[in-house]
């Protein structure tokens, strides 16, 4: 080693802060809420970005979903009839006259420019909730890719009340992601949005215009 390397490092050396290695680590506190304002949490924070949020008890989400698929006049709507909520959403459109439900088994490129240019919404399940900043965790599958929840104007997801967690922290440690990390979690805190250089906020430039959250409760 050269000696003005040394005489550099030893300067640098010298002046080193003494800073004890037995120092007790910051300690940040936890946001937490009992169940009912976990969710009042959630929701204030979704509706705050122009997320629509709806609460319903089990028994009545697939007919809430009707619902607002006829008032939003949601022409079609892009489902995975192999994935969690297939089954029900078949089901609940077996008898009407007419069902928006759509599915696609094809890879994307194969039907990219439907996909862009005449989907009108999709339903996907939604894996978890977190309170403290209003956020949709996905865990995108073969069955539910990400681009259901990217692409169309309208995304309504659907998740459980019981699996909204207090924060992010709270949420990775109870479900043990240490031991088996996603390796495609998708975030997803309100509806798409993007600002100009003069600040103006436009909605659905990049993705949906619309996010509509239904949470299915055990009240009823």
């Amino acid at each position: 080693m050269s000696d003005a390397r040394s005489n550099i490092l030893s300067r640098l050396r010298a002046g080193k802060p003494d800073i004890a290695a037995t120092a007790a680590p910051t300690q940040v506190p936890l946001a937490k809420w009992d169940p009912r304002g976990r969710i009042e949490q959630f929701r204030g924070k979704m509706e705050s970005v122009r997320a629509e949020v709806h609460l319903t008890p089990r028994d009545s989400w697939l007919a809430l979903l009707q619902r607002l698929v006829d008032e939003k006049q949601i022409s079609n709507l892009l489902y995975a009839p192999d994935g969690p909520l297939g089954e029900a959403l078949s089901q609940a459109w077996k008898n009407r006259d007419h069902s928006p439900l759509i599915c696609r088994t094809e890879a994307v490129d194969e039907w990219k420019e439907e996909l862009f240019f005449n989907v009108g919404g999709a339903v996907t399940t939604c894996r978890w909730g977190i309170a403290e900043t209003g956020t949709l965790v996905l865990w995108p599958t073969r069955e539910e890719p990400r681009s259901f929840s990217l692409v169309p104007p309208v995304h309504i997801a659907v998740l459980e009340a019981r699996d909204i967690y207090d924060t992010f922290a709270d949420l990775v440690e109870k479900e043990k992601w240490n031991q088996g990390m996603p390796t495609n979690a998708l975030l997803i805190s309100g509806p798409s949005k993007t600002a100009d250089i003069e600040q103006t906020l436009a909605y659905g430039v990049h993705g949906p215009v619309e996010l509509i959250i239904i949470v299915i409760t055990d009240e009823s």
